[in-house]
């Protein structure tokens, strides 16, 4: 239940253990026994905020909430631990300080780009409203962040779905250096009034009464606002900056005149709730217990480094679910695979949440993929508007609440706006969290070149960008058994996953032995060969097959290994393969320079025992360095081709 009056001199107590914290980290700090800190001086009257949640709602804080966390029940030791990141902190020291984070609490973790919190902030809140109970969602931002693209499409889907969540605009005025007032989108009157309300976040009980009210708003149906406060920077904006390079004296002193600690106890002073000596005799006793902590947790040892692999990914479940499909009579396509395991999905698990471009019926899909899915479950398959952000962001909310979000990229070309969101948030929550928070969830998205005249934005697959960030899987299936069996154990892993779709074979109809869950990190042996190993995915395994086939007029035996998942990767397959043939070919449509077959090549040569398995120099096959054009021939001319595959296959046998 939200409490029923207002404890004054509670959260004076609160905003004092703040205000002394921030103290005492700046004296560590100049003792040389910080590395960095965020201060939240002139924040404090924020907390008030806390004294309308209960324990089930959630809060996406900015980092400079410490007040806010204390009075949401966080520790003071918490915050110390995470401020010299010692062991046993929130991340174990992974994050940095002041990057709040408490699954207890449902303090979602920070992340230091700022307004990155917005889109999963509404995400959780589409999750509530999904439950249909009345837990409400608080996010905060500070005022230089909301020129980000992101918190403008939040604020729209919150409107558009009418989410119970509220957004506090902390507006102290100043982007680390930059005055923000001829920048704000209220100054610029982009936002239309109705959906905000303006407070004077210098004075408690005014952020407590406005606070409140949208709170209930939220938690009664009413939809979102903005608690648009207006608030003072009373220090630098961190360690690492000077205030006073770029503000005048007397703006700085004329801040301290509207403390709002001062301005409280004052308040309460002049109610007679609180005397001068009783108010100085708190100030002792907040220093002494802050001073403790800090001196306490200076003696705590640093995290342990054999532990920093830790969390990057969960355990697989130990075992899956039958996938309840029947094999066709007749060869079937990827895309009838994906969609007839999408239907079994759904009715099997009632966490599934699909959301993407066009993806409702009639039209299911630019592709089909999600045909006849939101005709049978209308209120958990929605149409997204064309962002990807959007749809990329409110997937980590959904997730971290406990659904299973399963959203549609109509292109994989189109994630570049939710790029931010796929590498700040998704690929780091259960790292930077040590485990406490995850993200399971699935981006499937067709992938790749060889259909004619996709130009530069319906062509690529850039499979080293996604390789490349610890904490997402990435799946390539080139079969309709292996969509199938990849999807089925992709939505029963804890970890988040791109589920890449080659666009040129997915309407290939092939044979199914048998549908069930494969597991990532299992290559699949597509031709069994003696000469030369050649490893391939997606679209291009059509070339290694067509180059085995003409090589084995000429006695030369190819082993193709395809394989399924780039992470994890199955080396242990290619090495044993190696071990046969002594030659190694790599094939893929991503461009040569930091593509994945060069990972390949390099982790199968810098290793001693795997290198003197090399009977000649690797080979890789890949798209020059150049964008796909939007011509057939130009587009053919610059992505591997069957004459260039062979070629590579030669150099390897002379």
């Amino acid at each position: 239940m939200e409490r029923a009056s207002f404890p004054k001199l509670d959260l004076l107590r609160t905003m004092m253990l703040s205000r002394e914290g921030d103290r005492r980290e700046g004296i560590l700090m100049r003792q040389g026994k910080g590395w960095f800190q965020v201060p939240g001086m002139g924040h404090e009257a924020l907390a008030a905020i806390a004294y309308h949640l209960r324990p089930d709602d959630y809060i996406f804080p900015t980092y400079r909430d410490r007040a806010l966390m204390l009075a949401r029940g966080m520790t003071t030791r918490e915050i110390a631990l995470d401020f010299m990141a010692r062991a046993g902190s929130s991340s174990d020291g992974r994050n940095m300080p002041a990057h709040y984070s408490s699954r207890a609490l449902n303090v979602f973790s920070v992340a230091t780009p700022t307004g990155a919190q917005c889109l999963p902030a509404v995400g959780t809140a589409w999750g509530v409203k999904l439950a249909g109970d009345d837990r409400v969602v608080v996010c905060s931002i500070g005022d230089a962040a909301t020129r980000q693209g992101e918190f403008y499409e939040a604020v729209c889907h919150a409107i558009q779905e009418s989410l119970p969540i509220v957004f506090v605009v902390e507006d102290n005025q100043y982007g680390i250096s930059t005055p923000t007032r001829n920048m704000l989108p209220m100054r610029l009157q982009v936002f239309d009034e109705r959906w905000v309300v303006f407070v004077n976040g210098r004075r408690a009980d005014e952020v407590y009464e406005k606070a409140g009210e949208a709170i209930r708003k939220a938690r009664t149906g009413g939809g979102p606002t903005i608690l648009w406060c207006e608030i003072d920077r009373l220090s630098s904006h961190t360690s690492a900056d000077d205030h006073r390079v770029y503000r005048p004296a007397d703006e700085i002193e004329a801040m301290f005149e509207r403390d709002p600690i001062r301005l409280l106890a004052e308040q309460l002073i002049a109610e007679g709730a609180l005397t001068q000596e009783q108010y100085e005799q708190m100030q002792a006793d907040i220093t002494r217990e802050v001073d403790a902590i800090y001196q306490e947790v200076e003696r705590v040892p640093l995290p342990d480094p054999a532990h920093v692999l830790d969390h990057l990914y969960g355990e697989p479940p130990a075992h899956y679910q039958p996938l309840p499909l029947e094999v066709e009579s007749e060869p079937t396509t990827m895309v009838a695979a994906f969609n007839r395991t999408f239907h079994a999905a759904m009715e099997t698990f009632d966490t599934i949440v699909v959301f993407g471009e066009d993806i409702e019926d009639p039209k299911g899909g630019v592709f089909g993929f999600t045909k006849g899915l939101s005709s049978k479950y209308p209120e958990r398959v929605r149409n997204s508007p064309l962002a990807e952000a959007t749809i990329v962001g409110t997937a980590v909310g959904l997730a971290a609440m406990g659904y299973r979000p399963v959203f549609e990229i109509q292109f994989i070309d189109f994630i570049t706006p939710g790029f931010h969101q796929l590498v700040s948030q998704i690929a780091t929550l259960r790292w930077r969290s040590k485990g406490e928070w995850k993200c399971p969830l699935v981006i499937y998205s067709p992938y790749g070149a060889y259909l004619p005249a996709g130009g530069m934005w319906h062509s690529q697959s850039n499979d080293g960008w996604w390789a490349h960030t610890p904490g997402i899987r990435v799946a390539i299936p080139s079969t309709p058994e292996d969509i199938a069996g990849l999807f089925w154990a992709a939505i029963q892993d804890d970890d988040p996953t791109l589920l890449l779709i080659p666009k040129h074979i997915f309407r290939v109809r092939m044979p199914v032995q048998a549908y069930r869950a494969i597991p990532f990190g299992k290559a699949a042996v597509r031709r069994e060969g003696t000469d030369v190993t050649v490893v391939a995915w997606g679209n291009t395994l059509e070339l290694a097959f067509q180059a085995a086939e003409q090589f084995a007029q000429q006695g030369v035996s190819l082993e193709i290994i395809d394989p399924r998942t780039l992470v994890p990767f199955d080396w242990e397959t290619v090495e044993q393969s190696l071990a046969k043939t002594g030659r190694l070919v790599v094939i893929h449509e991503d461009n040569r320079t930091c593509g994945f077959g060069q990972a390949i090549i390099a982790e199968m040569t810098s290793i001693p025992e795997r290198f003197n398995l090399l009977l000649s120099p690797p080979q890789l096959v890949a798209r020059y360095d150049v964008h796909i054009p939007f011509c057939p021939e130009l587009e053919y001319a610059v992505l591997p081709d069957l004459a260039r595959v062979m070629r590579a296959i030669q150099t390897t046998l002379e």
